[in-house]
């Protein structure tokens, strides 16, 4: 089966809005789908930020294009991929200096309260309300 026309995207990311999701980290949204839950954003990551615990209801792949990231399997440098899988739990993922990476995760990631409630869930929905809120404000 051919993919349609319709299905094609092609994305102009430097006109796309930085777009707030924690203290210090920002990203733009290059694309969701409603059918898997899966999204892809260009995280940009000021020097020490970090997101906080968060579990992985869905597997995830990374890609560093500047800077550098550390969490517990070590440090990531430009250049380096990563692969999360479903349920992994990150303690602290911190950005020691400027950084930016390429993102996609394959279903929620769920920011956790220090007792293992969730606090936010991050998902297409709560990605794509977030972009269209920043189109609608001046």
């Amino acid at each position: 089966m051919n993919a349609t026309v319709s299905d094609e995207q092609l994305v102009d990311t430097g006109s796309l809005p930085w777009i707030p999701i924690v203290e210090g980290i920002d990203y733009r949204l290059l694309f969701t789908s409603h059918e898997t839950g899966r999204w892809t954003v260009l995280f940009r990551c000021q020097p020490g930020s970090a997101f906080p615990l968060h579990q992985h209801h869905g597997a995830g792949e990374y890609f560093v294009l500047k800077g550098r990231m550390v969490y517990r399997m070590g440090e990531a440098r430009a250049g380096a991929y990563g692969y999360e899988p479903l349920g992994v739990i990150h303690e602290h993922t911190g950005f020691p200096e400027y950084t930016e990476l390429l993102f996609t995760n394959y279903g929620p990631v769920a920011f956790l309260a220090a007792a293992g409630a969730v606090t936010t869930l991050l998902d297409y929905r709560l990605l794509e309300r977030l972009a269209a809120d920043a189109e609608a404000t001046p």
